[in-house]
């Protein structure tokens, strides 16, 4: 999905939530389009016109006030269209289960296995984290507060209140929350633990890497060691805490330290995709998530039941 593309969250809405699935929006950039057709197939390659104008004879693309587009609706710099998300072809289920840590009218705190995305995205849309949610607990605004990669399983949380939400995101931007992770890489020679690492991490040159450069660090992680040996094998089962939230940080700066993590298709060396392919799992887990509560005071405190 293009960058300016978002899931709608707010609470009204031109088209309803359907089947968990909330209706994604668009501002029309500047352009000389003839028509909402010619805009859509050009924006979208991956959808064919047969297919926006099925859409839009079912009602499923609108604007910001809930009337139906056409294919020959003109095209309006400016204008807010509203469309669902939806997929050529059948998603693959994906075999593993989330598991509700913690719910209350603010939060709920979820166990998140491998392999199952956060969010709508790609070639997933309701095999997906959010989505599940949505549809198990009937919460149609329910959001993610922050995020994890697909590969990674662990403690997430979500905001179910729109009231509240403010207060707990402020949190993350604020840095007052403190992530621990596990991790399982081959041993490190030659350093004292605890330490930190740090660095500058940019885009890499494949839209889904990262990568690190010289000049200012906007990274950093502690990284400190559980057990050498774990569970009678050769690698290390490492603890991590990252101190700010940069994609892929912890997957990054193991690689850098030449230990990269067991399983990790994308760094050092990014790898062929593997589809559909859960039988190895990337050894790094959210292990637990502690912050102030904004709302009602004291300590919020949640681990994972999940191991390495």
């Amino acid at each position: 999905m293009p960058p300016h593309d978002k899931a709608q969250r707010q609470p009204a809405l031109p088209l309803p939530i359907r089947d968990g699935v909330a209706p994604s929006y668009l501002w029309l950039p500047e352009g000389q389009w003839t028509n909402m057709l010619d805009f859509l197939v050009e924006r979208y390659p991956a959808v064919s016109a047969d297919a926006w104008r099925e859409r839009m004879a079912r009602g499923d693309v609108v604007d910001g006030e809930g009337r139906p587009l056409q294919p020959s609706s003109r095209y309006r710099r400016g204008l807010r269209i509203f469309y669902y998300r939806e997929l050529e072809q059948a998603e693959t289920p994906i075999p593993f289960q989330e598991e509700i840590l913690f719910q209350d009218e603010h939060l709920v705190v979820v166990d998140k296995p491998h392999f199952l995305p956060m969010i709508p995205t790609g070639r997933f849309l309701h095999e997906t984290l959010l989505v599940r949610l949505k549809k198990k607990l009937d919460l149609p605004e329910l959001t993610p507060i922050h995020r994890l990669d697909r590969e990674t399983a662990g403690v997430v949380v979500f905001s179910s209140n729109i009231a509240s939400r403010g207060a707990f995101q402020s949190l993350f931007q604020k840095r007052e929350v403190q992530k621990e992770y596990e991790a399982l890489a081959p041993r490190l020679h030659g350093r004292s633990f605890p330490f930190t690492y740090r660095s500058r991490m940019v885009d890499g040159d494949k839209f889904f890497v990262m990568k690190e450069e010289q000049g200012e660090p906007n990274s950093e992680t502690v990284i400190d060691v559980i057990e050498h040996g774990y569970a009678g094998g050769e690698h290390t089962l490492y603890r991590l805490w990252p101190h700010t939230g940069r994609k892929h940080q912890l997957r990054l700066h193991l690689a850098s330290l030449g230990i990269p993590i067991v399983n990790d298709a994308f760094y050092p060396v990014a790898l062929p995709c593997k589809q559909d392919d859960v039988s190895q799992p990337l050894k790094l887990l959210a292990r637990s998530i502690t912050f102030p509560d904004p709302v009602g005071g004291g300590i919020r405190h949640y681990e994972s039941r999940r191991s390495l």
